[in-house]
């Protein structure tokens, strides 16, 4: 079971003297698959909240075009996480031996909207602004649009007010559907 696994380390299948540990995790259940899976913590708030809660890096190895960095090694590096790289990284658990079982499977991957093609979510740089003042003129911005049902803008000024921190950002340029 899990827990006779909780505190253990598994070395890393392609890197060479890298250990990573097992770590219990709230959203790996046993109805859910073998109650064990990889944690990569930039590329999903699950994993995020466990790599933060241990302390482990959040490196991203993926660009903003959906292609290895150099973070990721050379053998990786510059390939198409969803093509050329998926292949790769069968080779490479194949050569190392540690490759048990290959088959195909139609990964729940998220679809952008407007080009219908999966995308890979993975941690990008944000502003985080905590400043009273940015607070302020958000609230009194809000007071001035006109919002149907009326009664919402109560709600929302509310929620700003809750609001600890400010996240500016500009990653979709062509807004927020």
């Amino acid at each position: 079971s899990g827990v006779d696994l909780a505190d253990g380390s598994c070395a890393h299948p392609t890197i060479p003297g890298r250990v990573s540990p097992l770590l219990p995790a709230n959203h790996v259940t046993m109805a859910k698959g073998t109650g064990l899976v990889h944690t990569a913590p930039a590329h999903g708030m699950e994993d995020y909240g466990v790599a933060s809660h241990h302390q482990l890096p959040t490196d991203c190895l993926v660009d903003e075009g959906g292609f290895f960095t150099e973070a990721a090694g050379c053998e990786l590096q510059n390939k198409n996480v969803l093509e050329e790289g998926n292949e790769a990284v069968i080779q490479m658990l194949q050569a190392a031996g540690s490759l048990l079982k290959e088959e195909k499977y139609v990964h729940s991957y998220p679809y952008d909207w407007r080009t219908k093609k999966p995308m890979i979510i993975r941690a990008s740089k944000q502003w985080f602004v905590n400043t009273a003042s940015v607070k302020a003129t958000a609230q009194e911005v809000l007071k001035k649009v006109k919002v149907i049902p009326t009664s919402a803008v109560n709600r929302m000024l509310e929620m700003l007010d809750r609001r600890t921190f400010w996240c500016i950002s500009r990653q979709r340029c062509w807004g927020v559907p």
